[in-house]
């Protein structure tokens, strides 16, 4: 992130009311600042993209609409952290989905181009070094390959890749692909809840393709429905979150860096008899900790990693003191966790112990159906 060095003691408050509207981090002698956005779903209250300031003690302010957006549901940012980038959540039956590429401004997101995202219900984007840009559509079970241009402008769509199969449970009657990784700098991971697989690809950067690997797919346990995934920072360990299933899949790279799969975990408690799914997971940093949303139990799910073999031993279950927490982030520096409660219009931040992992609760702010997090 881009950083600028500034003395708080020497600003008036007028003119750092000015500068909370920067999307840099905002960084003293002694305090540490971060500003980060939020998409929704803007089928109720919300208006589009909404943008927040986490302060050094934890406390949460709202800053404000800064771009109107149809379900922007989903949001990167280019490496340089010059773009934004937004899915709009859209269905086939309603024109299809959209990529939105946004110039980061002070107090405000500039649109500069809208394309297609290749497919109905784009729900997640990936970004590489090399503006490579990856759609994953949930509708169709396809990813879609575009590129973002040095002024931030979207390419049409390049190329799709057709997920097809199907699970064993009533929402894995086709492909959905949930997610899309970059491994490396020109290997994709997909991640298809609908055919209960992980798909590998690559770039073929001299054609703009996506090329299957072989093998393509790794199929996971039965009626996982895998969702999203972390890397470790070793990149020799992944951990796939299942949403259908509420577990946690490890894998694990072999001498032929293929992934090989290992280790699952719950992400409920062992007395938890209701209704669940999961969403979203998280690593920290330094690889120690791996952290899991659930929807239903409501909570985040802490865990360890062992340094040895890189399996998970669960910590402990924090509430997230609200429904249905969809998506979550870490804040740069690791000292935060902040959870978008998208049921009940709340975001919630935690302080995060980086040596027991485990969080406490410091502050809650209204926000508009919330259901992505990015700093």
């Amino acid at each position: 992130m881009n950083t600028n060095r500034i003395s708080m003691t020497l600003i008036s408050p007028i003119f750092l009311s000015m500068i909370f509207f920067s999307p840099q981090k905002v960084k003293s002698q002694t305090v540490t600042n971060y500003f980060f956005y939020v998409g929704t779903y803007t089928n109720d209250e919300s208006e589009g993209i909404y943008k927040y300031w986490l302060k050094e003690d934890g406390s949460i302010k709202k800053i404000g609409l800064v771009a109107k957006s149809n379900n922007p549901s989903y949001l990167a940012k280019s490496l340089d952290n010059a773009f934004l980038i937004a899915v709009n959540e859209i269905g086939n039956n309603a024109g299809g989905g959209k990529l939105e590429s946004y110039a980061i401004e002070a107090d405000s997101l500039k649109r500069i181009s809208q394309k297609s995202s290749g497919g109905g219900y784009p729900c997640f984007i990936g970004i590489n070094k090399k503006g490579y840009v990856l759609t994953a559509n949930y509708e169709d079970g396809t990813v879609t390959l575009s590129k973002l241009t040095r002024t931030g402008a979207l390419s049409e769509p390049l190329d799709v890749l057709q997920h097809v199969g199907s699970g064993t449970t009533p929402r894995q009657e086709g492909p959905h692909a949930h997610s899309v990784w970059f491994d490396g700098n020109d290997n994709i991971i997909s991640i298809d809840l609908g055919t209960n697989d992980l798909w590998f690809s690559r770039i073929e950067t001299n054609t703009n393709k996506i090329t299957p690997s072989n093998p393509q797919t790794l199929p996971m346990p039965i009626g996982a429905g895998p969702r999203h995934m972390t890397l470790h920072p070793n990149n020799t360990w992944a951990y796939v979150i299942n949403e259908l299933s509420s577990t946690i899949t490890m894998l694990s790279k072999s001498n032929t860096e293929n992934y090989k799969i290992g280790q699952s975990i719950s992400t409920l408690p062992n007395n938890y008899d209701g209704t669940s799914t999961c969403a979203d997971i998280h690593i920290s940093s330094d690889g120690k900790f791996v952290y899991a949303s659930n929807r239903g139990h409501d909570s985040i799910a802490i865990y360890s990693v062992n340094s040895t073999n890189g399996e998970l031993d669960l910590v402990g279950h924090e509430l997230t003191r609200g429904k249905t927490p969809r998506n979550f982030a870490l804040s740069p520096d690791d000292c935060y966790l902040l959870v978008a409660n998208q049921n009940t219009n709340t975001i919630v931040s935690f302080k995060r112990d980086e040596t027991s992992g485990l969080l406490t609760f410091v502050d809650e702010i209204d926000a508009p159906t919330p259901v992505c997090i990015l700093f």
